[in-house]
């Protein structure tokens, strides 16, 4: 293609992407009203997803990304009945900025790349994590049970989805989502960085993982929330998957105290049994 018919093409793109900028601006500056609507949602979405599709056919990453966390934000409201307030119309607000300022740096220059957005998706990303995670305690609404399913089924759609490392990433986020359910229980906690850990172990198939860490999540909270946590112990498949999952868990940063107990209760929120029997074994041989 020559540069004539690819500046043709990025300007319609940029005008596409202003049009549907406005639809979700309009949206979002109003989504007390605009969620109760249906087909407002719905142009939202629609926006957000063109925009995505847009930027992945010119090769822009940073602009695809950023659209397509609107998009799966987008896709909850469309989903469900949600009360919005203050925080959540920050957070949608939030992200509809970095996507407007991608836009527009792409309008003002003709060198623009994904290199000169690092700084701009990271707090992106930052924002979406922070909104995935709210939307998830709306829609919770104080219910463990309606909360962990919410989760997982976010978690089967991506599953579905091709493995990335960008998919891999959102499983994660939701994964903390459910450890901030019940905080105070250690076996959920464990449970949870065990999934975590198997999530990121790119020595299996990914639909291989999907099928362990899911049904392991759905028994554990249904433990959870029958008052039974203490049973909650992951499996011996979830164990090897989180034990070979290499490089996030050699790169986990964990605190440990100077006094032996507290030292032992930190080690024992972090690993599963299997991991601490490694750890025991490493510091028997080196005594």
């Amino acid at each position: 293609m020559d540069t004539t018919n690819q500046q043709r093409i990025l300007g319609y793109f940029i005008e596409e992407a202003k049009e549907h900028l406005q639809t979700l601006e309009q949206g979002i500056l109003q989504l007390s009203t605009s969620a109760k609507d249906a087909e407002t949602v719905n142009e939202m979405f629609r926006a957000a997803h063109s925009v995505k599709g847009g930027a992945a056919m010119l090769g822009y990453t940073s602009i695809q990304k950023t659209a397509h966390r609107l998009e799966d934000s987008f896709k909850v409201l469309k989903e469900n009945q949600i009360n919005v307030d203050s925080k959540l119309e920050n957070l949608f607000l939030n992200g509809y900025d970095c996507l407007q300022d991608l836009i527009e740096r792409l309008e003002s220059s003709s060198d623009f790349s994904d290199k000169d957005a690092v700084e701009i998706l990271s707090q992106a990303e930052d924002n979406f994590v922070d909104l995935q995670n709210y939307l998830n305690s709306l829609l919770s609404g104080g219910d463990s049970s309606s909360k962990i399913t919410v989760v997982l089924k976010q978690m089967l759609q991506l599953f579905k989805q091709p493995d990335s490392a960008e998919n891999r990433q959102k499983l994660q986020d939701l994964c903390q989502s459910l450890a901030q359910i019940a905080p105070d229980q250690a076996n959920w906690q464990k449970l949870i960085n065990s999934a975590k850990l198997a999530v990121s172990n790119k020595k299996y198939p990914y639909n291989a993982i999907a099928q362990v860490v899911i049904k392991e999540l759905k028994l554990a909270g249904d433990k959870l929330n029958a008052g039974q946590a203490d049973t909650i112990v992951p499996s011996r498949n979830l164990q090897q998957l989180a034990a070979t999952a290499g490089g996030t868990a050699a790169s986990a940063t964990i605190t440990i105290p100077r006094e032996p107990q507290a030292a032992a209760v930190a080690l024992m929120k972090s690993f599963n049994k299997q991991q601490l029997k490694q750890i025991c074994q490493i510091i028997s041989s080196r005594l």
